[in-house]
C-alpha cells in the first residue's frame, strides 16, 4: 500500500489534474513573478542556492584530480538535470507568498518536513538521478569511442584534443545532440512534476504523466522555457558557477508560477 501511495497518490480516484493552454507571454510573466519572489525574500535562497557554485567548484576539482576530465562538461551540464529537486524549498516559499502566508524559511521547511508527498517527491527525484547517471555513462562512452580508454594527462592536453582534432569536434556535435535529447526528456517529465507534488499528493506517476501532458499541450511555451533555463545556466556557470546563486532561485520561483499557469486548480475536472 505504501508503494501504491507513492506512485498513485493518496486518492487515486480523483480526476487527473487538468492542463491549460498557455502562451509565450505567460512564460515571461512566470519569470517576472519568480524575480519578484527572489527580490522580496532574499534570506530564503542564499543558503540553499550557494550549494550550486560550491558543488560546481567541487565537481571541477574532483574531475581534474581524479583524472576524469572527459566527464567535467557532462557533470557540470548534467548537474542541472537534478536542479528541479533542489528547488523544492523555493516552490514552497512561492506557494506561501501566493497564499499570503508567512514565507519565512522556518515555516516553509516545517511544512516540507511533514509533507505527505515526500515519498513521491523522492521517487520522482530518483527518476531524475537515474537519468543523470545514464547521461554520464553515455557521455563517457562517447569519449571512449572517439579517443580511446586512456584519459588525458592534463587539462591542456584535454582541451587540445577537443578543439584541435576532428574527433574532438565530432564529440562536441554528437555529445551536445545527445545531451539535447536528455534535456528534452527531463524537461518534459519534470516541468510541473515537483510543484504539483508539493501542491497535491497525487503520486509520482500521476505527476510525471501530468508534466508530459503539459508539455505536449504547450510545446512552444515549454520549449521556450527550456531554452531560457539553458541560457541562464550557461550564463550563470561562466564565472565558476557563482552566477547560479542568482539564476537558480529565480528559475525555482518562476517554475512554481509556471506550474500555476499550466495546471488547473484542484477540483477542476481534468
Amino acid at each position: 500500500m505504501t508503494t501504491f501511495h507513492i506512485l498513485s497518490g493518496a486518492n487515486p480516484s480523483v480526476a487527473q489534474p487538468g492542463i491549460r493552454k498557455i502562451g509565450i507571454a505567460d512564460v515571461f510573466d512566470a519569470l517576472r513573478l519568480g524575480f519578484d519572489d527572489f527580490r522580496e525574500k532574499p534570506s530564503h535562497y542564499v543558503f540553499l542556492c550557494l550549494i550550486y557554485p560550491i558543488a560546481g567548484v567541487v565537481l571541477m576539482t574532483w574531475s581534474a584530480g581524479a583524472n576524469m576530465l572527459p566527464l567535467l562538461y557532462p557533470l557540470a551540464s548534467g548537474f542541472a538535470l537534478i536542479g528541479p529537486v533542489a528547488a523544492i524549498a523555493l516552490y514552497e516559499v512561492s506557494r506561501r507568498r501566493e497564499l499570503g502566508m508567512d514565507a519565512r524559511w522556518p515555516h516553509a521547511m516545517r511544512r516540507l518536513r511533514r509533507h505527505p508527498a515526500i515519498p513521491s517527491i523522492l521517487a520522482a527525484a530518483a527518476t531524475l538521478f537515474v537519468i543523470f547517471i545514464v547521461w554520464l555513462l553515455v557521455a563517457q562512452g562517447l569519449y571512449v569511442t572517439m579517443f580511446g580508454p586512456t584519459p588525458p594527462a592534463t587539462i591542456s592536453e584535454f582541451w587540445n584534443n577537443i578543439v584541435s582534432t576532428e574527433q574532438g569536434w565530432n564529440l562536441i556535435v554528437v555529445g551536445n545532440l545527445v545531451g539535447f535529447v536528455f534535456a528534452v526528456v527531463v524537461l518534459s517529465i519534470s516541468v510541473v512534476t515537483f510543484p504539483l507534488l508539493l501542491d497535491r499528493d497525487v503520486g509520482a506517476l500521476t505527476a510525471i504523466e501530468t508534466s508530459v501532458r503539459a508539455t505536449l499541450a504547450n510545446p512552444v511555451p515549454v520549449a521556450l522555457w527550456g531554452l531560457i533555463i539553458a541560457a541562464g545556466l550557461v550564463i550563470g556557470s561562466i564565472p565558476v558557477f557563482v552566477g547560479l546563486a542568482v539564476i537558480m532561485p529565480i528559475f525555482g520561483h518562476a517554475t512554481w508560477h509556471l506550474y500555476r499557469k499550466i495546471v488547473e486548480p484542484a477540483g477542476t475536472a481534468g
